[in-house]
């Protein structure tokens, strides 16, 4: 059997926090990349389409 180092309790903390994002940090990381698409494609109305879908979605 392969000898794996102990779990710490360093490592524990750092693989909760891996995952998890506070949402308005996820969003001004996905803003730029977003424009930058936006902007190559042309697609205003792509746009607006999606996020209508995503507001219906969440219920708003």
């Amino acid at each position: 059997m392969a000898q794996t180092a102990p779990r710490t309790l360093v490592r524990t903390r750092q693989s909760r926090r891996q995952g998890r994002r506070h949402p308005v940090v996820a969003t001004l990381m996905a803003l730029p990349l977003a424009a930058l698409l936006l902007l190559v494609f042309d697609g205003w109305e792509t746009v607006a389409t999606q996020a209508s879908s995503v507001g219906v979605m969440l219920g708003r």
